[in-house]
């Protein structure tokens, strides 16, 4: 079976994402086709994951949480993945699909994806995922030259961009051949994207447990090709409401919320649903979203967008099966002030945000 998305990662998040919506688009006949995933490292408490990954029944991705005020709990098979191989054993096979039948590659690398110091000029198969992902690149461009479509999904901004960026130095720096850059440059479309679904845990030997938001935001370009149509797939003009919303609403409740953590010394177990059902620790945040975040919002024109995901995101945190640590969303916590209080007050500087800023003085 040929499969037109090829997808570089075996994450739980891109089996409860990309994985679930392509397999239900399938299901409708509005989806690109079925999946080659590859596993990129040796991992060995990975390697089971792949014959579960390609079982012909599919593998399970439950759903649960609050959608619209009403508890969700649903399971179902995922059933869009064809193949699933190896770089470490499959090497070969990985490169002939990625020459001959993909139309779009998809990645989910991690919060290091992009790094390619590990790799030597003695592998064959370089360490990194950029260094993997260069190599495919130029046995496409050399034995056929077709198009494709780029869709990184690591949290990185402006993601097909930087790593457009990257791939052409790395060219540079170990083929240098200059009508592979253009190559790369004019034919291969990198797609700037933005994901947002918590997948709280995994399910052995494959699957995931996830809450029922999601999206996947997909910046226009021309040349671009979707792997499916899906009610939570958006081809948008512009990605920077979006970002904006998640950084600037969900990612500063979270925030704020680790901010009073830190500072009342709550306890070490306590969860983001523990903690809102504090009456004044909700009444804070709730204060903060209404009299700062939303006007700011407001001021640059995306005030009915902010309330919505304000709803959306109070749903999120209410979530009656996730037990999403505060310790953990405290990590780095000084770095995230910057980020998602700072830079919000810079983004709209006549609204007043005197307890935001409270907050972010204390560093």
């Amino acid at each position: 079976m040929r499969t037109a998305i090829v997808q570089i990662g075996t994450s739980r998040f891109l089996q409860a994402h990309a994985d679930l919506f392509i397999s239900e688009a399938l299901e409708r006949g509005e989806a690109a086709g079925r999946i080659t995933i590859v596993q990129t490292t040796g991992s060995a408490e990975r390697a089971g994951r792949l014959l579960a990954l390609a079982a012909p029944g599919g593998f399970p991705v439950v759903v649960r949480g609050l959608e619209a005020g009403c508890e969700i709990n649903r399971s179902q098979q995922v059933t869009s993945v064809a193949r699933a191989l190896s770089t470490t054993t499959d090497w070969a096979e990985v490169m002939r699909i990625v020459v001959e039948e993909a139309e779009i590659l998809i990645s989910n690398t991690g919060d290091t994806g992009y790094r390619v110091d590990a790799d030597s000029p003695e592998q064959t198969v370089p360490a990194s995922f950029p260094g993997k992902l260069l190599l495919l690149l130029h046995a496409r461009y050399k034995a056929n030259g077709r198009p494709l479509t780029m869709l990184p999904c690591e949290l990185v901004s402006r993601n097909g961009d930087v790593l457009k960026a990257l791939m052409l130095s790395l060219q540079d720096g170990r083929i240098g051949d200059p009508a592979f850059a253009n190559w790369l440059d004019t034919k291969v479309i990198w797609a700037n994207t933005l994901v947002d679904r918590i997948v709280s845990e995994p399910i052995e030997p494959a699957g995931a447990v996830a809450e029922p938001y999601a999206l996947w935001a997909i910046e226009q370009q021309p040349g671009l090709s979707l792997p499916c149509k899906h009610p939570n797939v958006l081809l948008v003009s512009d990605l920077t409401p979006y970002e904006k919303l998640k950084l600037h609403i969900l990612n500063l409740g979270h925030t704020v919320l680790a901010d009073i953590w830190l500072k009342q010394k709550r306890p070490d177990a306590e969860t983001v649903r523990d903690i809102l059902g504090v009456t004044e620790i909700r009444s804070t945040l709730l204060g903060i979203y209404e009299t700062e975040v939303i006007p700011a919002f407001a001021a640059n024109g995306l005030g009915a967008e902010a309330k919505a995901y304000v709803t959306a995101t109070l749903e999120r945190f209410d979530n009656p099966f996730l037990d999403h640590r505060m310790r953990d969303i405290a990590n780095h916590h000084a770095e995230k002030l910057v980020r998602r209080i700072v830079d919000f007050s810079a983004w709209s500087p006549t609204i007043a945000m005197p307890k935001l800023m409270e907050i972010a003085n204390a560093l």
